[in-house]
């Protein structure tokens, strides 16, 4: 288990690597194959995330006393977060080649969770760990080294615009949790 000091974590998570066009051709790709299952993905993806990170069901009120991945799987209000995530992850896909576009969309994400959900930020980057595993995983024959490589830089630059928003927004870290 890792300790979160609750500050923006591992310097090079803060500096976003430039995504080619090249890579982004193969994101989009890849992830056009993954949102047509997107309910279920999202659905897969929550689930695994609260399995290997329960500390992170303290902010879901609905959800935050499920155990049993049967019941979190049923849950309505697990599927409805699960399209959000979807849908916002799928803006930032649609968008890689518009980086305002980009930018606006992950700053809404992280503003509204640093100040009305008030979630440590390091979670993002412990569900967009989650993500690829779980894409990687489903989409095994679509997720080559290349393909990695690439959804690994998408990681950097969505961990690096929310974290920039929680900056902005005048985040201020709580004592810290356990992961």
């Amino acid at each position: 288990m890792e300790k979160v000091q609750g500050e923006m974590e591992i310097e090079r998570w803060e500096r976003s690597e430039e995504i080619s066009d090249a890579e982004k051709k193969v994101i989009q790709e890849t992830w056009s194959r993954v949102y047509a299952n997107c309910e279920d993905v999202g659905v897969s993806i929550l689930i695994r995330f609260f399995v290997n990170f329960p500390s992170a069901k303290q902010y879901f009120s609905q959800f935050k006393h499920m155990d049993d991945t049967l019941e979190m799987e049923r849950s309505l209000q697990l599927r409805k977060h699960a399209q959000r995530v979807m849908g916002a992850i799928n803006s930032v896909v649609e968008n890689l080649n518009d980086p305002e576009k980009v930018s606006s969309v992950l700053a809404l994400v992280g503003k509204a969770h640093a100040l009305k959900h008030k979630v440590e930020p390091i979670y993002f980057k412990k569900l967009t760990g989650v993500m690829l595993e779980v894409i990687a995983e489903a989409y095994g024959n679509d997720f080559t080294p290349e393909a990695h490589g690439a959804w690994t830089k998408m990681r950097t630059l969505i961990y690096t615009h929310v974290t920039a928003a929680y900056k902005e927004a005048g985040w201020v870290s709580y004592p810290s949790a356990t992961l």
